[in-house]
This record gives structure tokens, C-alpha cells and sequence, in this order.
């Protein structure tokens, strides 16, 4: 269900991973439908080549600032500031739809419904990778209320698995159920080169929820090369595995070149310890890659029956499957037939739908906003 064209929708992101791919594809596809779409980014701003990827397309603007994202301002200190910039952009723009790609912002005060998607957050990392002990103080207690309340201001919101859904609303204590929408991705185009001897991980290096450097201390037991492509260091610097006669790190790909490493590889592995969709996943089955992924609940909703599982903390596990799967040129077959199969199911055009169909119902119905406890306000 497509909304009357012309419909202006404001929509939040940041630049730090596989948020901006979404918001930038769902914002390009969502202006070709006749939207007026205005992308807010939060954070670092975008590189040039995040920039290519929405400069000039129908029905699309993009206005960068320098507001923080809420896990790098958990005590809030730059609440009120980030309140008034957004709300002097709305004031100019006048949404009829705010889609929020974070959480507290939702607590803005804005005229129109707004919709929080549910991306990841620092409690459900944090849980997963063994780190709940360094998010304990104040800040991260006025974080977490924070969250919760934007949450519960939201006229709905929304997460890509069942799986993260179900964690998000047990870690806020949400009463309200939220959607599940699963991200998308286009689909690939034809390949003509044939596929290369590579294993291929894609993500932020420097985070550990993405535990690459498992994979690239994997390399040297493997007979085929591993290639690693993502950011090396975050925002505090963070140190990554060396590379290797066997592993090779690329940093940062446009998005083009990041699709073009997924068409020549033949596996792509994610040892991952937190994904709650993992958009490269999806990338690189649609590319036909054969996927050995961590065992973890995320990835079984969407690839079990299509994919290889490890347990991530055993590198063993992760050593041998990969091995299998190199070795065995067969069952690789099988498992990229498989993936491409499956990402059909996940297809940018269905996102899209889901999103467009969601926006209709809140501009017919309006915004049914529950009230906010007095306990719940936000904290600065």
C-alpha cells in the first residue's frame, strides 16, 4: 500500500555500519514512490561515498549534523541541544511521518507519529558479548531510561527479528508489541565472473560483538585466503588482528565495492557473538555466497536450513566448518543454491511495502501514542 505522494516523512541515521545501507536504500526506494524524504544523519557524519548513495535521487534531501548518538551521550548531557536542532529541522520540514532509526528521540515532543526501529542497542550487546559488568554506573542507567522511555512514546515500533523484538521488549519491559519488518536487500545482478577460492567477513573489526578477529586468527589453519573488509578502528581507537600472509584486511568499501568482494567470494563467514538482522548476511547470499554463520538466535530464525552454524567461542568449530565447506565442493554448491534461495525471502522490495504500509496506516489512524509515566521521563 503506497501513501499519497507528496507525503513528507523525516527520517533519522547514523553512518556506523549497516544502519545507513538501510535507511539509505529504504529512503531511495520510499522517494521513488513519491515520498518527500529528508535523511537526518546522527553521529559521524557520512563519508563521501555514504553520501553518493542518496545524492541526487527523487525526492530525497540530506541534512547532516554533528548531534551525538545516544551510546556515545548514555548521561544525556547533549538532550536538549539535540532537541532543539531536530526540532528546528522538523519546524522547516513539517513531517507528516517521523521514522526514528534510535530510540530516545522518540520522546522529542514531535507534532506528527513517529516509528522507532529497533536496530541494536548497548544492554542487548553488552548481554551478549559478555560485557554487561562495564555498563553499570549512572549513565548507563539514565541510557537504558532513556531508551525505554522513547520506546514507549513511539506509536509503534519495529525490529528485523522476532528474536531481537522479543529481547528488546523483555530488556524495557515494553508492553506494547512491536512489528517485525525485516531488512532488505536488492537483488544481485547477474554474475559473469566465476567465483574465487575466498572467505570473505565483512564489519566493524573494532567490535567485538562482530568477533572477526576470531576469523582472521582462523586464517593461518585454513588452505584458502580470508579476506576482511570494514573499519579497523571505531571512534575510541580500538587495536584489531594483524594481518597475515593468509588474511587480508581491506578497511572501509563503498558499497559497491563491498557488492563486488560478495560476487567473487565463495563463502562469506560471521562469527558473530550479536547480530540482530546482519544486513551483510543477506548481501552476500544474494551474491551467492555459501554462508557459515554463528550459531546465535538471529541468524537461525533467517538462514537455518540454508546455511552452515558454528559455535562462536569455539574456534575450532568455526576452523572445521569453514574447512568443510572449502574442501567440499558439493555440499559449498548446495549452500550457495540455498543462501540465494533464501534471500529471496528478503527482498528490498518487500521492506519497502512493509514500511509504505505501516506509514498508511499511521497517517490514516494517527499517532496512538500511550502515555508516558512520570517515573519514565526522559533524564538529562
Amino acid at each position: 500500500m503506497i501513501c499519497p505522494r507528496g507525503t513528507r516523512l523525516m527520517m533519522t541515521a547514523d553512518t556506523v555500519g549497516g544502519v545507513w545501507t538501510f535507511a539509505a536504500g529504504l529512503s531511495r526506494e520510499v522517494g521513488a514512490t513519491g515520498f518527500e524524504v529528508l535523511l537526518v544523519t546522527l553521529g559521524p557524519r557520512p563519508s563521501a561515498a555514504q553520501r553518493a548513495m542518496v545524492s541526487g535521487l527523487p525526492g530525497v534531501s540530506l541534512i547532516e549534523t554533528d548531534l551525538a548518538l545516544e551510546w556515545q551521550d548514555p548521561a544525556g548531557a547533549d538532550l536538549l541541544h539535540a532537541q532543539r536542532v531536530l526540532a528546528d529541522i522538523a519546524h522547516q520540514f513539517a513531517p507528516q511521518i517521523v521514522h526514528l532509526n534510535s530510540f530516545r528521540e522518540a520522546s522529542f515532543g514531535w507534532k506528527a507519529p513517529q516509528i522507532v526501529v529497533a536496530h541494536s542497542c548497548v544492554n542487548s550487546w553488552a548481554a551478549a558479548c559478555g560485557e554487561k559488568d562495564a555498563f553499570t554506573g549512572r549513565e548507563w542507567s539514565v541510557y537504558t531510561a532513556n531508551v525505554r522511555a522513547g520506546m514507549r512514546k513511539a506509536a509503534a515500533w519495529i525490529a528485523p527479528t522476532s528474536a531481537f523484538r522479543d529481547e528488546i521488549a523483555r530488556l524495557y519491559r515494553l508492553e506494547t508489541a512491536g512489528h517485525v519488518i525485516s531488512n532488505g536487500a536488492e537483488a544481485a545482478a547477474d554474475r559473469h565472473q566465476p567465483k574465487q577460492p575466498v572467505i570473505l567477513g565483512a564489519g566493524r573489526v573494532w567490535d567485538k560483538a562482530k568477533n572477526l578477529t576470531a576469523l582472521a586468527s582462523a586464517a593461518s589453519m585454513l588452505d584458502w585466503p580470508v579476506r576482511i573488509a570494514g573499519a579497523a578502528s571505531g571512534a575510541e581507537g580500538g587495536a584489531t588482528a594483524a594481518a597475515s600472509a593468509r588474511c587480508s584486511f581491506l578497511g572501509e568499501l563503498s558499497h559497491r565495492e563491498l557488492r563486488d568482494e560478495f560476487a567473487a567470494a565463495s563463502i562469506f563467514a560471521s562469527p558473530a557473538l550479536y547480530e540482530p538482522f546482519g544486513l551483510s548476511v543477506l548481501e552476500a547470499a544474494t551474491a551467492g555466497c555459501a554462508l557459515a554463520l554463528s550459531d546465535i538466535p538471529t541468524f537461525r530464525e533467517l538462514w537455518d536450513g540454508a546455511a552452515r552454524f558454528f559455535d562462536p567461542r569455539d574456534n575450532g568449530a568455526m576452523i572445521g566448518c569453514l574447512w568443510s565447506l572449502a574442501a567440499n565442493d558439493a555440499e559449498r554448491a548446495d549452500l550457495q543454491r540455498a543462501a540465494s534461495e533464501r534471500a529471496v525471502r528478503y527482498r528490498l522490495s518487500s521492506t519497502v511495502a512493509a514500511y509504505c504500509s505501516l506509514y498508511h496506516a499511521l497517517l490514516a489512524t494517527g499517532s496512538p501514542r500511550p502515555p508516558m509515566p512520570k517515573d519514565e521521563e526522559m533524564v538529562a
